[in-house]
Order: structure tokens, then C-alpha cells, then sequence
């Protein structure tokens, strides 16, 4: 429970560990935060963004979505314009947005809600960011970060890690209306999580024994051992940099459009024309290296490829080297292929 804090940078937020994709992090946020007929801002920066907004539906909040065009972010000042045209319950910011790539500014985002709309409550979908990018909930001022296991945290898929702020405590325990979820329920997960805080004993549903040791192995090497969380983000970024940098080398594009609102734990690049990605996917996998088509519309025109935890940290294991090499000879041989098709046809 605290190096879970410590990973997000707050002291006294409290973590709910439960099993579940990180996709249960917004029925947790829709289902205990928002109540129905509440308004909630939701930026939408890609496919992750969208589906946070019909979570809330599904639990009758009322999203007011703020779409980005593909590989964009959101400006401060629509978001201003936004937050002033009416109350809103909560914000939602996918820090990055695995479909695309693009990383949001949550720093200057919580500052203009502060500012501009006090109450409103700031939600964090970390799943893509949380250990490969910069956050800190406390001195930000977030009310909710959710996560998941399987990404900067570096454990096998299935864990849900959430934090709430003591603010988001008081606004889940003030409600006026049940809520409208058993399993995803703080009412039912509150009383273990403070168990556990105070190592004793508690029981709701089963916990993911493996999981939760695989997740305290991995926590205690990101928070005890070096390099520091600070140095890691430093190494995330450098590592991106030179991810981009080979993309540019090849002649390849980035979805996001601005390189200072681009991820630095993921590249999402766009194939050369006459590529879709079955044509490089499984040539980086007969490799030994596993990347992502695309998602959403546009899914067959471009690739998604992880960099984070281990495999940037650990400099020794040459996982960059291996994945610029394969990359492009997987491509020269998509073209040679696509090439000798042509020829052939009479």
C-alpha cells in the first residue's frame, strides 16, 4: 500500500489493488463518484478516452466529451471555456491514450480545474503512464489515479490499482443515491484496503495472490532500488527520444502531431503508404518482438510499440537495439514482398 503511494507521489491517498483489467478503474470512478444525471468533462485524445465517457453513461452520469483530432491534444483554454459553461462532478484525463500515442499535459490541466471550477473533481486514467511518466498526485492535486499492472508497472495483466484522495473519500462517502455496483464497490473494497493499510486481516472477494506478489517484487525494485522515480522518467524519456528518432530516420511519421504532447513510454507510428500492419506484425514477432496494430478507424495504418519499465531501464538487455533492427528489416521485407507481388501479377 505505500510503495503504491509512493509510485504515484501521494501520502495520504488510498490504493484499491483489485482484480481486473485497468477498465475497471473508470467503473470504480462512474459507479462510486458520479451520481445519475451528474455532468462529467471527459477528454477524449483517442480510443480510451471514448470509452471512459460511455462507462459513465452506463451508471447515469451525463459526459460532455472534448474530442481532440486524431493525434492531437486538448488546449487549456477549451478546456476553460468548457469548465465554465456549466458544473461538472469530474474531469477525466487519459495521461496517455494508448490508441494514439498522445500524452496530456495533467500538470497544467488540474491547474486551469483548480482555477477555473474548484469542486470539480480531477480523475487521472494512468493505465499507459503510471511509471514511465512524470505524476504526482499530491502536489498536482489529483483526486483519483487509476492504473493497471501491465504497463510501466511491468507485472502480468489483471490487477486494477486505483488511488483516491481524501477528497474523493468525503465526495464517495457524501453521496446521496446507492451505488449501483457490487463487485466494483468502495463501500465493499474500503474497509480491506484500510485492513491492509493497518496489516490485519480483511475479506471481500478473492484477491489475485500471484499478481499482488508479482506487483510487490515489481514495486520494490521501481520505489527502493535505483534508478530513482525521477531517474526513470529521465531514461523513459531519452529511450523515447531515440524510439521517435529511428521512426524519422526511416521516413515514417508519428500519430501524435506534436512531439512535446507524444508518449514516452509507447511510439505510435504510421507505415509508409502501401503497408498496413499485418504486414509487420507478425514479421517483428517471428523476431522475438511483440508490437500492436493500431485502434479505432484507423487501426491498419499505423503500429504501436511499448518502451517502458524493464526493457528501458535495463540497458544491459539491448531490448531497443533489438527492436530498431527488427523494425527495419521487417519493413524492407513487407516492401519486398508487396514488391514481388507486383512484379508478378501479369
Amino acid at each position: 500500500m505505500q510503495m503504491t503511494r509512493k509510485v504515484v507521489e501521494t501520502r495520504d491517498g488510498l490504493p484499491f489493488l483489485i482484480s481486473g483489467s485497468g477498465t475497471l478503474g473508470w467503473d470504480q470512478v462512474a459507479a462510486n463518484l458520479v451520481e445519475p444525471g451528474e455532468n462529467v468533462l471527459v477528454l477524449q485524445t483517442g480510443y480510451f478516452g471514448a470509452g471512459f465517457a460511455d462507462c459513465i453513461k452506463v451508471y447515469g452520469g451525463k459526459p460532455k466529451v472534448l474530442k481532440a483530432p486524431y493525434g492531437s491534444h486538448i488546449g487549456l483554454e477549451e478546456i476553460e471555456v468548457a469548465l465554465r459553461t456549466k458544473k461538472y462532478k469530474a474531469i477525466t484525463i487519459t495521461h496517455v491514450d494508448t490508441s494514439t500515442g498522445v500524452l496530456s499535459d495533467v500538470k497544467a490541466i488540474a491547474a486551469t480545474v483548480r482555477r477555473t471550477s474548484p469542486d470539480t473533481l480531477v480523475v487521472v486514467d494512468g493505465v499507459c503512464s503510471v511509471g514511465s511518466e512524470e505524476l504526482k498526485m499530491d502536489a498536482w492535486r489529483l483526486d483519483v489515479v487509476t492504473t493497471a499492472s501491465q504497463k510501466g508497472l511491468g507485472v502480468p495483466p489483471g490487477l486494477c490499482i486505483l488511488v483516491a484522495s481524501p477528497r474523493a473519500i468525503e465526495v464517495f462517502e457524501a453521496r446521496k443515491t446507492p451505488v449501483t455496483t457490487y463487485f466494483a464497490s468502495w463501500g465493499k473494497w474500503m474497509p480491506v484496503m484500510r485492513a491492509y493499510d493497518n496489516k490485519t486481516a480483511a475479506y471481500f472477494a478473492t484477491p489475485p495472490v500471484n499478481l499482488i506478489r508479482a506487483y510487490h517484487a515489481s514495486l520494490s525494485e521501481i520505489t527502493k532500488l535505483s534508478p530513482s522515480l525521477d531517474e526513470r522518467y529521465r531514461i523513459h524519456k531519452q529511450v523515447s527520444r531515440r524510439v521517435k528518432a529511428l521512426a524519422d530516420q526511416l521516413g515514417l511519421s508519428l500519430v501524435p502531431k506534436d512531439t512535446a504532447y507524444a508518449a514516452n513510454g509507447m511510439t505510435a507510428i504510421y507505415l509508409p503508404d502501401g503497408l498496413v500492419a499485418s504486414d509487420v506484425v507478425p514479421r517483428m514477432a517471428s523476431k522475438g518482438i511483440t508490437i500492436a496494430a493500431g485502434l479505432g478507424d484507423a487501426k491498419d495504418k499505423y503500429i504501436r510499440i511499448g518502451h517502458m519499465g524493464t526493457s528501458v531501464v535495463d540497458a544491459e538487455r539491448g531490448d531497443i537495439d533489438r527492436i530498431a533492427k527488427s523494425l527495419q528489416a521487417s519493413l524492407n521485407e513487407a516492401k519486398n514482398a508487396k514488391k514481388a507481388v507486383v512484379e508478378e501479377t501479369p
